[in-house]
């Protein structure tokens, strides 16, 4: 039997690769001459520079980087064999690089993740991924593009720094350096939500709050993010303020499309493309998935989905074994996913399920193929007792 274990990370509790590792040991306990193909994936988020890495045999580098509030940090990101660099942006403008005390999308920036691309193109990248995901900004890629070379300047031709608070100061960009820099570089941004740039769906109102940000806060930023947006769509001709996925982030990726040609794509296409995922469960029995949670929003561009609908392609059954299964997780069944099971099974709270991840996991595993191997043998077993009577 070929078993394929694919799944994302459990946020908080276990990486992608810890979750693969785990499966493959509790599925040989029961059966011990399966063939196991280990594929932790990413939808491009966390573990995004992890994954690919491994999968590629890549190089990780580390390099000194400014943080959210320009403090020095070090910073890693991955390259990969033809030039690509593979980069998270919560490397160096996370949210979790700050305190809740420092939270504030007035004064963060993203410059630090435009330094981790300048550095890679350095070295002689000549393809950028950029996942986006967990950032601490709103600063509409005011900080990204001004460590490229962009500058941006107000109304008095003063230059600007570059954090959300003075999104709406911009009225002059200048984008000659960066054009020389960024020559021939191609820029994939992963991206795995719709939100638009402002209003109610945008940056600001949908992710500020978790930044940082109050009411009055959110009004300023989401303000500043369009009219910026509306001076780089006068500037280019293009319709960037309801592109779908350019709100990620904090609206982190404008200034890239806007000037630069970035594409928006499907975090987890890219991963899923990257690691040659079909070829990789061509002839399985069976893919395993998971992740921390699976609920409605599971079936969005999600590792989940993603691999339930490779799989269904070629007639591979897909089962998902998550931390917990949340209102709504029924409508993975719509994506080739063919049962679905949780660790979390008492009363003991979410604390405890995390700490003890592990453990759960390996027992459920086992469980489960325990019951695969009592199926697997009753058609054996029939079969005898029909020519004994």
């Amino acid at each position: 039997m070929k078993i394929v274990i694919a799944p994302d990370s459990f946020k908080g509790s276990l990486s992608a690769t810890a979750v693969c590792d785990i499966v493959e040991g509790a599925i040989l306990k029961i059966m011990p001459t399966a063939e196991i193909v280990k594929i932790p994936i990413s939808d491009g988020g966390e573990g995004l520079v992890e994954v690919l890495v491994r999968h590629q045999s890549g190089e990780r580098i580390t390099i000194k980087a400014k943080d959210p509030l320009a403090r020095e940090i070090t910073a890693a990101y991955g390259i990969l064999r033809g030039g690509v660099a593979v980069i998270e942006m919560s490397a160096a403008s996370g949210l979790p690089l700050l305190t809740d005390d420092e939270r504030n999308p007035l004064k963060t920036s993203t410059y630090g993740t435009g330094e981790m691309i300048a550095d890679a193109i350095k070295r002689g990248c000549r393809k950028i991924i950029l996942g986006l995901g967990g950032s601490a900004t709103n600063d509409g890629g005011l900080g990204v593009a001004n460590a490229l070379g962009v500058c941006f300047y107000d109304q008095e031709m003063e230059r600007l720094e570059p954090i959300g608070e003075n999104l709406c100061r911009v009225k002059t960009v200048d984008t000659s350096k960066a054009e020389i820099l960024l020559k021939g570089v191609e820029i994939t941004v992963a991206c795995d939500v719709e939100n638009v740039l402002c209003g109610h769906l945008g940056a600001a109102a949908v992710y500020g709050p978790q930044k940082g940000a109050n009411p009055d806060m959110v009004t300023f930023l989401d303000r500043g993010l369009e009219a910026f947006g509306q001076l780089l769509e006068m500037k280019t001709g293009m319709k960037l303020i309801q592109l779908k996925g350019i709100g990620a982030a904090g609206g982190m990726a404008l200034p890239l499309v806007a000037f630069f040609n970035a594409q928006l794509k499907s975090g987890l296409e890219i991963v899923l493309d990257e690691i040659g995922f079909d070829s990789a469960i061509c002839g399985a029995d069976m893919i395993i998935t998971g992740e921390g949670k699976t609920d409605a929003q599971s079936v969005m561009g999600k590792v989940i989905s993603g691999v339930g609908k490779h799989g269904k392609n070629q007639n591979i059954p897909v089962v998902v074994i998550s931390g917990a299964l949340d209102v709504g997780y029924e409508t993975i069944y719509q994506c080739g996913v063919v049962a679905a099971f949780a660790l979390f099974s008492n009363d003991r709270g979410l604390a405890w399920h995390m700490e003890n991840a592990a453990e759960l996991l390996e027992q459920r595993i086992c469980d489960l193929f325990r019951f695969l191997a009592i199926i697997c043998m009753i058609p054996q077993n029939s079969s005898q007792k029909k020519r004994s009577g």
